[in-house]
């Protein structure tokens, strides 16, 4: 028999599951003890499964596609910091080689970005016109793992403001058509103009929703339409409006707006009922290794901790269709010192981080 971990101490199978204990054999879960055991390696602490990033870009930076070595390297900082599953919510790189690689993150992705000709950063996107939109989202969403992500909203150099990028007919069809294949949409979204006709053409998630207000929020609600608003992105919404007040005063103005009342419109959404998760935006312009500092922005919005802590473990793994530490689920945990459900800020600090059985080192 190969090295059996024996994890002990909490074990946070759940928000209120709490055990004393778990085996970990051939690099699976189990409660029961082996009847035999030769080499065992003892961890001890409060184990919790790994986290999720339910929005980051391995294989992107702020210039577009990055080569395999800087790709694991973000890969690498994110496990360091215990995330062991990653929705990859667009690139335009191919990271299908991580499969292959037990030592890196699980990865979810969503294809490559589609938005509306010069309406996104360059070399992130394919940059189409509606007429287009349903071939490829039909196209992304057998390149992805179940997801394909649109960009919703963006500057429009017209209006000098952030405006929605997609008719409403052509959003409905391309959104039926990624259901038809078997996956789910999502689209960045900053702004409140495309919001409500996203929801209702059967969007599944709306990344950053800066945008939602009392009028939209009951909608999202009503439908179960869940939000990532990856609020460490969010905080450089000044410093992009500086930098670009000159040329687009209105949109500046707009950007801080969003900024001001962002802790006020993620508790108002979480209040009415919609689904929360935790994204950082890593890859873009932002480092790898966040989530920490996300979930701890999610408290200060005014989730409460144990909510926020699910919204990147339990709940964010029964959303992305993966196990947590059910009996026979992949040996994915992170193990701490002290118990995360009394301070989230324990989470920047992993003690040891367990991936497919095996202790990283």
């Amino acid at each position: 028999m190969s090295v059996v971990l024996h994890v002990t101490g909490r074990v946070l199978v759940g928000p209120e599951d709490v055990r004393d204990e778990l085996w970990v054999i051939d690099g699976r879960v189990t409660y029961d003890r082996p009847a035999r055991a030769e080499d065992v390696r003892t961890v001890t602490g409060w184990a919790l499964p790994g986290l999720v990033d339910a929005h980051c870009h391995v294989g992107l930076d702020a210039n577009g596609a990055v080569d395999e070595a800087t790709s694991e390297k973000q890969a690498l900082t994110d496990r360091d910091a215990g995330t062991l599953l990653i929705r990859d919510a667009g690139s335009p790189a191919d990271t299908r080689w991580i499969d292959a690689r037990e030592d890196l993150p699980k990865i979810i992705r969503a294809g490559r970005h589609i938005a509306r000709t010069r309406r996104y950063i360059r070399n992130y996107a394919h940059e189409i016109e509606p007429a287009d939109l349903v071939a490829y989202v039909a196209r992304e969403a057998r390149r992805g793992d179940g997801w394909v992500k649109l960009v919703g909203d963006w500057l429009d150099r017209e209006s000098g403001d952030l405006g929605a990028c997609w008719p409403r007919a052509e959003a409905e069809a391309a959104i039926a058509e990624a259901h038809r294949l078997g996956a789910r949409v999502t689209a960045h979204c900053f702004a409140e103009e495309s919001l409500r006709d996203l929801v209702e053409a059967g969007i599944d998630c709306v990344e950053h929703a800066t945008g939602l207000t009392e009028d939209t929020i009951p909608l999202f609600a009503e439908r179960g339409v869940a939000i990532v608003p990856t609020l460490v992105n969010i905080a450089t919404f000044p410093k992009l409006a500086a930098g670009g007040e000159a040329k687009f005063p209105r949109w500046a103005d707009h950007m801080r707006r969003l900024h001001e009342r962002r802790y006020d419109t993620v508790r108002a959404a979480y209040d009415a009922g919609v689904p929360v998760f935790v994204g950082t935006d890593a890859g873009g312009s932002l480092a790898h290794g966040l989530v920490a500092a996300e979930v701890a922005e999610l408290v200060r919005a005014g989730i409460p901790p144990l909510e926020a802590l699910s919204a990147t473990s339990w709940a964010a793994r029964a959303w992305l269709g993966r196990p947590a530490l059910e009996e026979g689920a992949p040996a994915d945990l992170v193990v701490y010192d002290e118990d995360p459900r009394a301070d989230v800020r324990v989470l920047a600090a992993p003690r040891r981080v367990i991936l497919n059985g095996r202790v990283i080192e």
